[in-house]
């Protein structure tokens, strides 16, 4: 059974039987939330904008983000060790599941890099008047790759009004031993090289 998360809670990141994971999905999801208006048709139908969520990680070494290679996202899909790859940018967050997946390696991580931090923030936020307030649902899991078992959830339930980016949770090693950190802190930087300075 995945363990449902509180925020701020860590979790060693194992297989089921206690044995050391390989490969890991980081899937992330989230659906726009109806959006009232006062037009006429709209009091009908409602009415729902699509809001573009772009998924993004940055690669840290000694805890810091040290150089723009080291973020993998719709623009640079493949880290360039090969351990972390993005799955492409889901425009809308139309569907069920995940909108975006991030597949990651655990052994072939080099082993200057000690966290991965798992970010998403809205594309064009401030031109479209958009923020994660309009969105409901949002949340970040992580499966094992080798046996499709969803491992852990985390259900990002506070209130992000007027923030228009987010830290989802961070993959960590520690001991050298991998761990996930369920964080959900919003952010109102308006792009991902504003989040990235966040931690360089």
């Amino acid at each position: 059974m995945a363990v449902n998360l509180q925020k701020g809670q860590k979790i060693s990141l194992k297989k089921s039987d206690g044995s050391k994971l390989n490969n890991i999905m980081v899937g992330l999801g989230w659906d726009a939330a109806e959006q009232k208006s006062g037009g006429f048709l709209s009091s009908i139908f409602g009415s729902k904008n699509d809001i573009d969520c772009d998924a993004s990680v940055f690669l840290c070494k000694d805890g810091k983000l040290q150089s723009a290679d080291d973020v993998v996202y719709f623009g640079n899909l493949q880290h360039s060790s090969g351990a972390v790859k993005h799955m492409g940018d889901n425009l809308t967050g139309e569907g069920e599941g995940d909108d975006e997946q991030i597949f990651v390696n655990l052994d072939k991580i080099p082993a200057a890099y000690d966290k991965l931090v798992f970010v998403v923030n809205i594309y064009k936020a401030v031109e479209r008047k958009q923020h994660f307030g309009m969105i409901k649902n949002a949340f970040i899991r992580i499966v094992d790759n080798d046996t499709h078992t969803e491992l852990c959830r985390y259900n990002l339930s506070d209130n992000y009004d007027d923030m228009l980016a987010m830290v989802a949770g961070e993959v960590y090693k520690k001991n050298g031993e991998w761990k996930f950190n369920a964080i959900g802190n919003g952010t109102k930087d308006t792009g991902l090289g504003e989040l990235s300075k966040r931690f360089q």
